[in-house]
Parts: C-alpha cells; structure tokens; sequence
C-alpha cells in the first residue's frame, strides 16, 4: 500500500493506515548511489507483493531473522559475520543507511544478507510467508515521543499478530528501546498477546542477548546515561 491508499475494516469500510514513520529518503552520498548501482543486485530485494521463497534466495534452508529499521546497518553486518550458519533479511525505509549498509556488506562478502528499501508491514504482509521466520529483531524504532504521536509507533497490538503469522513456533521477537515509556508499551502490548511468551517472565526486561551488539547510536547514549531495555519473546 503506498502512501494516502487504505485498508478496509470488516464491514469493507475504507481506513487510512498510520504510518509508523516518515519517508524520509535524506541527502544520498556518491558513494551510497554507487552502492546502489554497484551492489543492489548482489543484495537487494525488489518489492513484488508476492510470496518469496527465502530458501531459494539464499541457496539454502537457513534460520532467517528478520531485522525492522536496521539504521546504518551496524547491528546487521555484525550479525551477519557472528552468526555465517543464519540467513539475514533488512527491511530500512531511509536510502542513504540503505546505500551505507549495501557498501558494508560487500566489504564484509556477507552473503548472508538481503535488504530491502521498502515499508517493512507490506513486505511481512505480502512477501514473507507463514512461519517463515526464525527470528524479529527491532531495535530502537522511532519512539515518537510527543505523546500525539504515539499512535505511530511501530510497536503495537496489530504488528504483533502480524509477526506472530510469520514467526514459527519456538522463534523469537527481540526489541530494544532506550526510552523507557516506549519499553513500557512494548512490554505490556506484548504479554498481553497470548502468542508471544516473555522469556524473562511476565513484566520483566531480558538481559541483552548475545546477538545483539552495542552499536555506536547506543555506546554514546549509555555514555549520557540513557537506559536501554531489551525485551525478548518466544512464540508460542
């Protein structure tokens, strides 16, 4: 669905989707265009609105994570090297991480990874199949802080049963945030989902999971003393 289209309720109603961010494509460096040209073949996923077949993506039948709003790619390329036995999908809106992530990745020959520029909610809706997925990791989405604005944030009760269609049983969904009222929507729209189990317990924060590096956004954010809350759930 592309900007100003709509769902439709039940009763076939038209509604207007809230975005959970804004498109913002940003100044592109040469350097990321070139990465584009250069590489988008090598790792890009072309929006089709049709099942993908992610076995036949990658050459083989792999775990796949799935990583929403990768930024700059750190965490991505970083995940890619420490786990080479598991298939990795980016979904990133702003162009330029984009064209900063593709150029990482044909440093690192991560082929692992394929990225796509494109709105994460219609890629899981139309391209990634049921139970496709091993793994979700959103880390640091838009908080969205004016409280008029809440509305958009990513996290919410319909994203979660929407990845709860594409994770397996058994797979995982790990968020982080480092504002806190946001880990506190998070945690509680997701216990109160019957498919997803918190691994630490009802109303409880994980530890920072192994997979998960600190990036350099949040090194200098622990350095001003931001918190940062990781928030890991099993399917059930």
């Amino acid at each position: 669905m592309r900007e100003g289209e709509h769902d439709r309720d039940g009763a076939g109603r038209p509604q207007r989707r809230i975005r959970s961010f804004v498109l913002r494509q940003g100044r592109i460096t040469d350097a990321q265009q070139r990465a584009f040209e250069a590489h988008w073949s090598r790792f890009g996923l072309d929006y089709a609105g049709e099942p993908r077949d992610l076995a036949a993506v990658f050459g083989n039948d792999g775990p796949v994570s799935l990583e929403i709003g990768f930024g700059n790619g750190e965490q991505l390329v970083w995940g890619a090297q420490q786990e080479p036995g598991r298939n990795f999908v980016g979904i990133e809106v702003h162009r330029p991480g984009v064209g900063r992530v593709l150029n990482a990745l044909a440093a690192a020959a991560a082929d692992n990874v394929r990225v796509y520029h494109h709105d994460a909610v219609e890629v899981l809706q139309h391209e990634l199949a049921p139970a496709s997925l091993d793994q979700v990791r959103i880390y640091f989405p838009d908080p969205w802080h004016k409280k008029k604005h809440n509305k958009r944030r990513l996290v919410q009760t319909p994203l979660l049963a929407l990845l709860a269609s594409r994770v397996r049983t058994g797979g995982l969904l790990h968020m982080a945030t480092d504002w806190a009222d946001y880990a506190e929507q998070m945690l509680v729209v997701t216990d109160a989902d019957a498919s997803w189990r918190n691994c630490a317990g009802a109303g409880n924060y994980s530890e920072r999971p192994h997979w998960r590096t600190h990036t350099h956004f949040e090194q200098r954010g622990l350095r001003l003393g931001h918190g940062v809350w990781d928030l890991v759930y099993q399917r059930v």
